[in-house]
């Protein structure tokens, strides 16, 4: 019986022990995962998640129901000591576990990277998250609910200002899904017209999509722009204080929502608390069959997959590059790292892991879309609807595809369902009140 412990529950995390459970008996294997998440987030649904697009639970898939015979553990790991084969784990209602393993497969993902900007940790909000798309989503429609009572001036403009920092393809989708979602609301309020709504999307680099080529890239922003769209390239953020955003190049204006999808960092336990072999970014050193270690050889009994790892890309022509740190290289890289302990412990040949890209898509919101598979680029809805339909093909488990490709039919039907539930974020507000106005009633008498 070996112990297997995987850290982190992602698309890696995910796929791997759906795999070890098909290809290792209960009697060769007990599998434990830790995450402080019960499910799996397909990440790219959430900006159709904060679009309403969407339903936030149709982008998170289940463990418990789709790992039939894996331990969860709801927690997060704080330290990996290989040597003595031990991990510490902090539960999500505190304290500490300590958990032995034979092997131990390091899938645990990234974290939003950021930097020390005055007033960014007050203000700003991640995108790596269903509740991160969910509060974009709420706070974007209570913050049309609140300008339409008050008259043109500073407070409405700052409510009608959405900024979101980093031009990759979180970024932009973002920015897309949110425009289509915002000038389809706004025909509600008579109050208030398209071009009172003011979007922003910084960048640091001179160009959006590094994953497309120039040109298509430039199509995006000139696509965007049109839609009223404010691009700032070769820019950064300097300030965020109170919600005034002060930028690089001098510009500086208020904003009620502050989107941060500026790029990843290794998390915590793979860049500090680990014995496993990193690179100076913090990311577990892999081999092309996915087990850590380098040219020296590998790491007994110990594994990685997704974006943790530095995995060598031998489907690039570049000497030395790393597979991109995305959903389709993570699925994969789950995949195949399963049947390749699977293959170790039943003494069998080991398989490098290599995936040619099967080109990019990005949704820019309703009938807006950009595809490209090496020369070809596609825009416009022919796009829109590839994204859609790789999606829901590329979302796992049949139950979740169902429900997506359900809630676009209705949706196409009756329109997006257009209701914020940002009360639900504080879902006592109203007892407590109830509550003090007893009080002062019964004091009074």
């Amino acid at each position: 019986m070996q112990r297997i412990l995987i850290v982190g529950g992602g698309y890696a995390g995910f796929y791997a022990a759906r795999t070890l459970e098909r290809r290792l008996s209960p009697a060769e294997a007990e599998l434990t995962i830790i995450d402080p998440r019960p499910y799996m987030t397909y990440q790219p649904f959430l900006p159709e998640v904060a679009a309403g697009s969407i339903e936030p639970r149709h982008a998170a898939v289940s463990h418990r129901r789709h790992l039939k015979r894996t331990r969860l553990i709801a927690g997060r790991v704080t330290v990996v000591d290989h040597q003595h084969k031990i991990a510490t784990v902090q539960p999500s209602d505190g304290g500490q576990l300590t958990i032995g393993y034979d092997i131990i497969l390091v899938t645990a993902g990234a974290v939003t990277r950021t930097f020390p900007i005055p007033g960014l940790r007050e203000q700003a909000i991640g995108f790596k998250h269903v509740e991160e798309a969910v509060a974009v989503r709420d706070r974007l429609m209570t913050a049309l609910d609140r300008a339409a009572v008050l008259e043109p001036g500073p407070e409405r403009r700052r409510l009608l200002t959405v900024t979101i920092v980093g031009g990759g393809f979180t970024g932009i989708e973002v920015l897309g899904e949110l425009m289509s979602l915002a000038r389809s609301m706004i025909r509600r309020y008579p109050e208030l017209r398209a071009q009172d709504l003011n979007f922003h999307l910084i960048e640091a680099r001179d160009r959006v999509l590094p994953e497309v080529t120039d040109r298509p890239g430039r199509w995006v922003v000139r696509s965007l722009q049109d839609r009223g769209a404010r691009i700032h390239l070769n820019t950064t953020l300097g300030s965020a204080q109170d919600g005034h955003l002060v930028l690089s190049d001098g510009e500086e204006f208020d904003t009620d929502l502050l989107i941060w999808a500026a790029g990843n960092a290794a998390t915590e336990v793979v860049a500090r608390h680990t014995d496993l072999p990193t690179d100076p970014s913090g990311l577990l050193i892999a081999r092309p069959e996915l087990r850590i270690g380098g040219d020296n050889g590998p790491v007994a009994d110990a594994w990685t997959a997704g974006d943790d790892a530095f995995v060598p890309d031998l489907a690039s022509p570049v000497r030395g590059a790393r597979t991109v740190p995305n959903a389709q290289h993570a699925v994969r890289q789950g995949k195949r790292v399963g049947k390749n302990i699977a293959a170790y412990l039943h003494g069998r040949r080991l398989k490098p892991y290599v995936h040619h890209s099967i080109g990019v898509v990005a949704t820019l919101g309703i009938g807006r879309g950009i595809f490209q598979y090496h020369r070809l680029v596609i825009k416009g809805p022919l796009a829109w609807l590839i994204h859609r339909g790789y999606h829901v093909l590329a979302v796992p488990m049949w139950e979740r595809k169902a429900r997506v490709a359900a809630g676009w039919m209705t949706q196409a039907i009756f329109g997006r369902d257009l209701v914020s539930l940002e009360p639900v974020q504080h879902p006592r507000r109203e007892f407590v009140d109830a509550a003090e106005l007893d009080r002062i009633r019964s004091k009074a008498a």
